[in-house]
């Protein structure tokens, strides 16, 4: 076995705290990375206090991690001792089911297996996530991370990158499109890079009047404040493509009517309530809505490759182990532009 430090939530009340446990010993097919990065995404907010139900404790979240290897299975063959690596929001899945044999182990069919708050598929063993000092993943499950990168800037690609690449891919943004983001926090900030660099006219939907200038900053050519009826109503049958990041509870049949012929509502937010559309919204001009949840590992690294071209990363702000629970405060607050990313080399 493996010791690993870490900062853990024992229960949903207490705040996160030093904590110590075991990783597995290497199998034969598997890698272990020392953990330099984690990234703190609002899901662990989420789990960590139970917020969405069914949280397993104790747990060690985080699910955004950039380390470098430490050694490898005798039957490695991808990654050697000092590669710089990365692991997502999966370590696991059957590998065998119709959608793990078209690369979308994300929607595997008994389930993939989170990072962390998750029973490996052993049955028994709880998997512990990045804010930790080093993780064991099978081979298949470890992503390469180009050395071009900012590794800490790089982290939140893992899931704040993918969650918002994967499904403008599907929607096949193309240059001159316009697409719109609803949202500029962690997810939304990453939506805006990957639409520009695709060559979309883009515009940022938002409640804050103040996001308008890191829109800009961001790349966005427009901003719409969503609170300003008469803009919103001047942008019916506007967009091709609407990517919503918005968490908050909301009505979809708003976004809905902003979308031209056949256009496309992407969904990677997570309101807490089912949200209200009408229908005829959608059938008056063949419109859709498509829900996306994160990506494929082939499709993660081709996600990373071409940030790595085209020098893509999130906007992050650093900090020690120790400041995590004003983190997260600050994070319920929507006070950090757009993603903490913890310092492991201080745990």
């Amino acid at each position: 076995m493996i010791p690993a430090k870490a900062y853990a939530a024992l229960d949903e009340k207490s705040p996160l705290q030093p904590y110590s446990f075991e990783r597995r010993s290497i199998g034969s097919h598997d890698v272990q990375v020392k953990i330099l990065f984690c990234g703190v995404c609002h899901s662990d907010i989420h789990q960590a206090r139970n917020e969405w139900g069914g949280s397993i404790y104790p747990m060690v979240p985080g699910h955004e991690i950039i380390g470098e290897v430490l050694a490898t299975g005798s039957e490695v063959s991808k990654f050697a001792i000092g590669d710089l690596v990365g692991v997502g929001v999966m370590v696991d899945s059957c590998g065998t089911c119709k959608n793990c044999s078209r690369d979308m182990e994300q929607y595997c069919e008994e389930g993939m297996t989170g990072t962390y708050n998750a029973i490996e598929r052993d049955g028994k063993t709880i998997a512990q996530g990045g804010y930790s000092s080093v993780i064991v993943v099978k081979e298949h499950y470890v992503l390469s991370i180009s050395r071009k990168l900012d590794p800490a800037a790089a982290a939140p690609l893992l899931c704040a990158g993918i969650t918002t690449y994967s499904p403008l891919k599907f929607a096949n943004v193309q240059p001159g499109q316009k697409v719109a983001v609803v949202g500029l926090g962690g997810l939304g900030h990453m939506g805006v890079k990957f639409a520009v660099s695709f060559g979309a006219d883009v515009t940022v939907i938002s409640t804050s009047p103040s996001k308008e200038a890191d829109a800009v900053r961001l790349g966005a050519h427009h901003f719409l404040l969503s609170t300003d009826k008469e803009a919103m109503k001047k942008h019916n049958s506007h967009f091709d493509v609407i990517l919503d990041t918005v968490s908050a509870d909301h009505d979809y049949t708003e976004y809905l009517d902003l979308l031209d012929l056949e256009g496309k509502l992407l969904i990677v937010g997570l309101p807490s309530k089912e949200p209200s559309l009408s229908p005829f919204s959608l059938i008056t001009k063949r419109r859709s809505i498509i829900g996306s949840m994160i990506g494929g590992i082939n499709e993660t690294q081709e996600m990373l490759d071409y940030c790595a071209d085209k020098n893509i990363v999130s906007d992050v702000e650093v900090i020690p182990m120790q400041y995590i629970n004003e983190a997260y405060e600050r994070m319920v607050r929507s006070d950090v532009k757009y993603r903490f990313v913890i310092d492991l080399s201080t745990l």
